[in-house]
């Protein structure tokens, strides 16, 4: 299986966070709300998954597990800054990676 580039995983982990962000504070915004749909499909299909949130996850242990050579520490958690700080936006499905 090949493995995606952490720098990538990471650039977009960062990305959905801060779009999840966004539409909640921006609710209606529709490009923010496409722009949302594109990178949890963009990170559905490099982690081969067909939810965002096992997209997450997977990232999530792709960095963690040396590849990136940092340190990947996510707090005592283990759950992705993606998870934990961004909101869930209505109107957004986050466990479906369908349709985008």
């Amino acid at each position: 299986m090949l493995v995606p580039d952490p720098k990538v995983v990471r650039r977009l982990l960062t990305r959905y966070a801060s779009l999840q962000i966004a539409r909640a504070e921006r609710a209606g915004l529709a490009a923010a709300a496409r722009e949302l749909e594109d990178v949890s499909y963009t990170l559905c299909v490099l982690m081969g998954t067909e939810g965002v949130r096992e997209a997450i996850a997977r990232a999530d242990a792709l960095l963690v597990s040396g590849a990136s050579g940092a340190s990947g520490a996510h707090g005592k958690t283990g759950v992705s800054a993606a998870v934990r700080f961004s909101p869930v936006s209505p109107g957004i499905n986050t466990e479906v990676c369908e349709g985008a």
